[in-house]
């Protein structure tokens, strides 16, 4: 059996490691127990989580234990890294709620049956800590000039850095020495972005357990331009079937650029390497192949088999001119008499009505295959065949008017 470190660089996951030689010794001798953190910012995962998850995946799947540790006291302070402000604070009922939804979400990813995996709430061991045993324990081991070297401080700088966030790096790196003291949790992984957290949680074991442990990070889920892969005008892609709908999901993944497919399969699904690499090198309007397996792919990973079955088929009728009324689209409901603007902005097509109005200016709304030139377009009973109709904004988003 390969080791499963080859498999990550083969796969395209890793950016920087502590100790490459020694940590690929580590996975051929042992079941290794390993984390990653996940800070409860928002009531779902989001496609930046994604690619964390599936490496994750790939490591259970040669038989390493997975330890999901979800920030129910970090995510009291923030992380301050990739950030230009200070993270909005969140009450313990928001920080409570967002935990248990990541927990649901994570268990599509990971199998946490009989051991092979483990949850845990850093708010166990972090809310509990005495502020002055902590500063006395773990605060000597930390020196300002170094923790302000770290790129996640040094963006901040100029802004203005609180006092409250940091503090985040030192909590951190107390999670991965107290994973290592209960579970003997050796790697932490994360995105490249943590590279300075993670280095300090390395070195805190190193000097307060005298163990050897490692840090691992994989490469943040980026396009061919080096800007962040998983936004959408609404926001972020969520891996959340109610802010972020199957079929929208599918269609992300299905419009994403050529030359960032490959890369996509490679990071984003379980198929081999040598499909990967056959759909990869697919070119000209059969590409379209490859891109039609990714989003069918990730789909099922995410929303599982019968979701992305429906997602697929919804794309097939509408770009296949099948008419439209496809199961997966996201519904909007109207009746006849409403006016048309009225309605998708309520439905949550636009953000707003100003956006709506633009996009009309612009001849970039259809409804049942005609344009909408008239921002103050009210339905009638004809626009709807079998009580429903298709409207397309842009070039690929299509909902579905559902008469009430």
């Amino acid at each position: 059996m390969p080791n499963v470190f080859d498999t990550l660089i083969e796969r395209g996951y890793v950016a920087q490691c502590t100790n490459e030689q020694e940590l690929r010794e580590l996975f051929d001798k042992e079941r290794v127990t390993f984390y990653i953190g996940f800070d409860p910012t928002a009531d779902s995962l989001h496609a930046g989580h994604f690619i964390a998850l599936m490496a994750m995946a790939h490591l259970q799947r040669a038989g390493h234990r997975p330890i999901c540790l979800v920030g129910g006291g970090t995510g009291t302070v923030g992380d301050p890294s990739g950030r230009s402000d200070m993270r909005k604070m969140l009450t313990d009922e928001q920080i409570e709620h967002n935990c248990e939804c990541f927990k649901k979400q994570m268990a599509r990813f990971i199998d946490f049956s009989d051991g092979k995996a483990i949850m845990a709430n850093n708010a166990e061991w972090l809310r509990e800590l005495n502020y002055v045993d902590m500063l006395r324990d773990v605060g000597a081991c930390f020196t300002v000039n170094r923790m302000l070297a770290a790129e996640c401080y040094k963006n901040r700088w100029e802004k203005g850095l609180t006092f409250l966030e940091f503090n985040y790096m030192v909590m951190q790196a107390y999670d991965f020495l107290e994973l290592n003291r209960r579970y003997g949790c050796k790697l932490q992984m994360g995105g490249d972005d943590q590279w300075s957290n993670i280095i300090a949680g390395v070195e805190l074991n190193r000097r307060k357990n005298g163990t050897a442990v490692y840090g691992l990070t994989n490469k943040l889920l980026t396009k061919s331009d080096g800007k962040k892969m998983g936004k959408t005008a609404g926001g972020a892609l969520w891996l959340d079937a109610e802010k972020t709908s199957p079929y929208e999901f599918y269609q992300y993944w299905r419009n994403v650029d050529d030359a960032d497919v490959e890369k996509c399969l490679a990071l984003l699904t379980f198929l081999p390497m040598e499909e990967v690499h056959r759909l990869g090198s697919l070119e000209g309007s059969a590409i379209n192949e490859a891109k039609t397996v990714l989003a069918y792919e990730v789909t099922k990973i995410v929303h599982g088999e019968e979701e992305a079955k429906k997602a697929k088929a919804g794309a097939e009728q509408v770009f296949g001119g099948a008419g439209g009324a496809a199961e997966a689209m996201p519904e909007v409901a109207a009746a006849a008499g409403d006016k048309l603007l009225d309605v998708l902005t309520a439905g949550g097509v636009f953000a707003s009505k100003g956006e709506g109005r633009r996009l009309i200016k612009q001849n970039g709304l259809t409804l049942g295959g005609e344009k909408v030139t008239d921002e103050g377009y009210v339905l009638a009973d004809a626009d709807f065949t079998g009580e429903r109709a298709v409207v397309r904004k842009g070039k690929k988003k299509h909902y579905r008017l559902v008469k009430k």
